[in-house]
């Protein structure tokens, strides 16, 4: 322990209580350098729980259906159609040649060959020219007014001359009614009336045919 009294000491300058505060000072900051620069343990991990997944069971899936037959196979029937010959039928016997007999009797006569047809020859039968009643029915002869109002009546004959085809050619009056309007008026119907014409020798002809025409009420 040094002596404070010891002015030897106090000339040099050394005060050990002041080294050693120094060094305890410096040996806390080295101590405590040394930890802050040890590593640090790192806790140890927390305990890892059991992870529980939960499993369900399903049933699997049903098989696929399996795949439908194939159709049957068509069954193709050829059928064969032999055309089988039909016999001929058996031809008849011939007939029997007639039995004659060359022995003469009553009966043994040959008849006479019949007489051939007369053939007649046709002969063309002439006509004469005549009215066709059914066509000229529908052209009646026009009454003249003043006549029908008076009641006139009369016959009027009428000659006509026809062509081959039953043409009217020329009408006359072959008998008056004694009534210009009444003989006029059947003139005037005749000439638009039809005829039959003639047949001579079997061909068509004209001539002349006589037409009455009778007004009355």
């Amino acid at each position: 322990m040094t002596d404070p009294n010891n002015k030897d000491e106090k000339a040099a300058g050394l005060s050990w209580p002041r080294i050693g505060g120094v060094a305890f000072a410096m040996a806390l900051h080295v101590a405590g350098f040394m930890m802050l620069m040890a590593p640090v343990s790192a806790p140890p991990p927390p305990d890892e729980e059991d992870q529980v997944v939960p499993v369900s069971f399903t049933d699997p899936p049903p098989p696929p259906p399996p795949p439908p037959p194939p159709p049957p196979e068509k069954v193709v029937v050829v059928t064969t159609v032999v055309n089988t010959p039909r016999p001929s039928p058996t031809p008849p016997p011939p007939d029997q040649p007639p039995v004659v007999y060359n022995d003469p009797n009553a009966n043994s006569e040959v008849a006479p060959p019949p007489a051939p047809p007369t053939v007649t020859a046709a002969i063309p039968v002439d006509v004469a020219p005549a009215q066709d009643i059914s066509a000229n029915s529908i052209l009646k002869p026009k009454y003249p007014l003043e006549e029908l109002r008076d009641g006139v009546t009369g016959v009027v004959r009428l000659r006509v001359s026809i062509d081959a085809n039953g043409n009217v050619l020329a009408v006359v009056v072959d008998k008056s009614s004694r009534n210009r309007n009444l003989d006029r008026a059947a003139i005037e119907a005749v000439r638009k009336w039809k005829f039959n014409p003639g047949m001579k020798n079997g061909q068509k002809v004209g001539g002349d045919v006589i037409v009455p025409v009778n007004f009355t009420l």
